[in-house]
């Protein structure tokens, strides 16, 4: 199973999932019992489907009246992904309507109840019951033709009893071909459920794009139109009116969660720009991070990215100095925060919080060709959620690139499978994911300051450096962790954005 963080984001919208169950209306006066078995069969899926998505099932669907009928009831609960069960033979006219009319992709089923039948005394009727793969070829050229988009998974049902009726062993809960089918459900209805989030999420874009990195800058009715997100443009002034309102209490309140979460640095032995965060550097962060939190409840945020250069010594400076800390307390509550005003992979972020995968800002920090390993990671903010062991809190004299002093966030990714996930544009405008997976290892990292974790991927720096950049990507990803290139490709499907995997 794909392995998730410790605690479900907050704010994930269910998948809305259509179910229904097909079949040929002249069996059931020929076959007695075969309707509602194929019912049964129908509310067995739907009590898997419940774990993760709220279902409206219809029931059987074996005309075209009530074909019709299915999918206007369909689109009053909004729904967002059809599911249909191929009990028996069914002709494709008879339930063609509800994908036409509800404008919705399709996962059609293809389930056997029974691994094998009991051929030595399987009458005409019991093998009905078994027979759903004999429609799905149908189905699949009438879609197809018809321009309906539509996805087949194949397997066993899952049955933990078998029905009364049955005269072959259903029993196929622990059947492999049953747990992969439906794993490979559960990662549809997921990604479903990213595609619904977003749409209804908004993006808080504060200060500006890092001014000179092309790869950065979008449109934002762009990000609207393939995304759904609402792009929420903000001033430092916004932040600053907050920034005043912060009493003591509350930095109090949050140095103790701090002191919690963070292992407090002495000086680097390597780096005499990162030492021991100062007690001022601490209270500053600890003020900005409230502020960081009341600026996100006022504007009802679900991501921001953000970048500000100011002028030396002037009152914005000093707020940014205060970013990273807080940015990385938002981004392990799932309100993930991206440096440089990197509005795409703010998105990278958000889809794999949605997914409970983490979702960590990334770029390469170096190569090491000795061990074949790339070193991903950034001065912050840093998903904690996904870090091995306590982060560790270090104070820079410098921000490399940036202007001002403060403090950042050094951690490592856990050991074990991770999958990055780049979001770029293409020259036509377009969304385009680009991930890769590959194995955090134990290797030596610095201790200047940075997250970062060294990732072994099974092609070797140089080959997987060559194929990632011929993607034209953004310099930055998410990282997060298992093994989810299957589940983001599905995203990039429900989403309509290409997809290309590196390794």
């Amino acid at each position: 199973m794909i392995e998730r963080c410790i605690e479900p984001i907050k704010g994930v919208k269910k998948a809305r999932i259509g179910l229904y169950i097909i079949g040929h209306p002249t069996y059931w006066e020929q076959f007695e019992g075969l309707y509602d078995r194929l019912l049964g069969y129908g509310e067995f899926v739907q009590g898997k489907l419940n774990k993760w998505g709220q279902v409206y099932n219809y029931g059987m669907v074996d005309s075209r009246d009530k074909s019709e009928k299915a999918a206007e009831w369909f689109n009053e609960k909004n729904i967002d992904l059809l599911i249909c069960y191929a009990g028996t033979y069914a002709m494709s006219a008879d339930h063609i309507a509800i994908p036409q009319i509800c404008k919705k992709p399709v996962i059609v089923l293809n389930l056997q109840p029974a691994a094998s039948i009991n051929y030595d005394h399987t009458s005409t009727g019991e093998w009905l019951a078994h027979c759903g793969a004999c429609c799905v070829p149908e189905i699949s050229n009438a879609f197809e033709r018809t321009g309906i988009d539509f996805h087949v998974v194949s397997g066993l049902l899952g049955l933990e009893k078998t029905p009364n009726i049955s005269i072959a062993d259903e029993v196929t809960c622990d059947h492999p071909d049953a747990i992969a089918a439906w794993e490979e459900i559960e990662e549809w209805v997921r990604a479903v459920s990213v595609v619904r989030t977003l749409q209804y999420s908004k993006m808080g874009f504060l200060g500006h794009t890092y001014p000179g990195m092309l790869d950065m800058y979008s449109d934002f009715t762009m990000i609207q139109g393939q995304t759904g997100m609402h792009v929420e443009v903000m001033e430092m002034c916004d932040l600053a009116e907050l920034i005043d309102t912060v009493t003591e209490e509350e930095k109090k309140v949050k140095m103790e969660q701090v002191n919690d979460m963070f292992i407090i640095s002495e000086d680097s032995p390597a780096d005499p720009l990162a030492k021991k965060p100062t007690e001022e550097q601490l209270d500053w962060s600890c003020t900005v991070a409230v502020a960081q939190e009341k600026m996100v409840e006022k504007f009802d945020l679900d991501a921001l990215t953000y970048y500000y250069r100011s002028l030396d010594g002037n009152e914005y400076m000093h707020i940014q100095e205060g970013f990273i800390l807080g940015h990385s307390l938002l981004t392990a509550k799932g309100i993930p925060c991206s440096g440089e005003g990197d509005m795409k992979t703010a998105i990278a972020m958000k889809i794999c919080d949605i997914l409970n995968v983490g979702g960590s800002f990334c770029e390469i920090v170096v190569g090491d060709f000795n061990d074949q390993t790339i070193l991903l990671g950034h001065d912050g903010p840093f998903h904690i959620n996904i870090s091995d062991g306590k982060p560790t809190l270090r104070g820079l004299g410098l921000y490399h690139g940036k202007k001002g002093s403060g403090i950042s966030v050094e951690a490592t990714v856990k050991k074990g499978d991770i999958t990055t996930l780049g979001i770029t544009q293409t020259r036509k405008g377009n969304l385009k994911m680009i991930v890769s997976e590959g194995v955090a290892t134990n290797g030596p990292i610095m201790k200047i300051g940075n997250t970062m974790t060294p990732i072994k991927f099974d092609l070797g720096p140089r080959e997987f450096m060559n194929k990632w950049f011929a993607q034209a990507p953004t310099h930055h990803c998410a990282m997060s962790i298992g093994k989810n290139s299957s589940l983001f490709e599905k995203v990039a499907k429900l989403m309509n954005i290409e997809y290309e995997l590196i390794c």
